[in-house]
């Protein structure tokens, strides 16, 4: 698995933004179902993606990733915020509008197994798109094509997805997301239900096909050593909220929340003497409640460095300094983190 995607990320040219992006369920109780509270399941994020670019999501489940990506796909409806795709802001379109918007946003699955129809052949799952989008010309050729494009044969176009394996399988759900030429693709966990080494393979293809269709990803995963090798910048998400971003060097060289270098001190380590001489990071106590965060810091409650002061007050994204947290690439490629005390370098935790 090479590390690094393609290299070209246009600088200050953002395809999505979302801005105080909020979803707030709510949970009703009683004979008349009241509403009672809500789960904030994403709760305030602000995020910029470059045209060209992968922005890696991470977090533990439960922490608000798939919400978000279906926020941007405009399947929720969000309780409060912005997401805005190539200057826009696509919340307030209609279904016409949308649907547009839609050929140009397409999505990769984590369950091979699940996201495809086992009564639909192959070439019929993979030309859907093509037939909702009301796609002109040669629909078998064009699905021939994508097969032969993700490394199957197009003589697989009348089969049904019993007969592949599951790494087969989610190359079938990647040939259907690139189908109309979109500009994003979010992956949801695209390789979690795979073996390693099919892993590897997939995130090689994402990487290809990247490349060959100037696409943009938001590549969601709780692998932190898999979105080390495909993503340009990584997210970290706890309890709805974004509470590091920075470019990968930055993040995984030098972690400033202590929620993110927790994360990374769980990433095995290939080398076992080194792997026996460093040291893991455990986190106290369970993840709060999204229906019933703390207050202050959200993270304060498992935080070995929390003070007074995080359970009163609500940290923002705040600048890191430093050489690594890429301030000269504009806001976007900057090294950012929801704390009051964050890690330095060379710190115990």
């Amino acid at each position: 698995m090479s590390e690094g995607t393609n290299g070209h990320v246009n600088a200050g040219e953002y395809l999505l933004e979302t801005k105080n992006l909020k979803m707030h369920f709510p949970i009703k109780a009683g004979v008349l179902r009241r509403t009672v509270g809500h789960v904030k399941a994403v709760d305030g994020v602000d995020l910029q993606i470059r045209r060209g670019e992968t922005l890696g999501l991470v977090g533990e489940s439960g922490c608000g990733k798939s919400t978000l990506a279906r926020l941007v796909l405009r399947l929720l409806k969000p309780t409060e915020g912005e997401v805005v795709f190539e200057g826009e802001n696509i919340l307030g379109y209609d279904r016409k509008r949308m649907l547009r918007v839609r050929r140009n946003m397409q999505i990769v699955f984590q369950d091979p197994y699940a996201s495809l129809n086992p009564r639909m052949t192959v070439g019929n799952i993979i030309a859907e798109p093509l037939k909702t989008h009301k796609v002109e010309g040669d629909r078998k050729k064009r699905v021939q094509e994508l097969l032969e494009v993700v490394g199957l044969s197009p003589e697989h176009y009348n089969r049904y997805p019993h007969e592949f394996s599951g790494g087969q399988r989610q190359r079938i759900g990647v040939a259907r997301a690139v189908a109309l030429n979109p500009k994003l693709i979010i992956c949801d966990e695209p390789v979690s239900a795979l073996d390693v080494s099919i892993q590897a393979q997939v995130i090689n293809l994402l990487q290809d096909l990247q490349k060959e269709f100037d696409l943009t990803y938001v590549f969601i995963a709780h692998d932190l050593s898999v979105v080390k090798h495909i993503s340009d910048r990584v997210a970290v998400m706890y309890l709805g909220k974004i509470v590091e971003i920075s470019d990968r060097k930055g993040l995984y060289g030098e972690p400033r929340h202590p929620y993110t270098a927790s994360l990374l001190s769980a990433i095995p380590i290939p080398d076992p003497e080194k792997e026996r001489q460093r040291r893991r990071i455990v986190l106290a106590g369970d993840v709060p409640s999204p229906a019933n965060p703390p207050q202050g810091c959200s993270f304060h409650t498992r935080c070995p460095r929390a003070q007074t002061y995080c359970v009163e007050h609500e940290p923002g994204l705040i600048p890191q300094d430093g050489e690594a947290n890429g301030e000269a690439n504009g806001e976007a490629s900057a090294h950012h983190a929801a704390c009051f005390f964050p890690v330095e370098e060379g710190q115990p935790i």
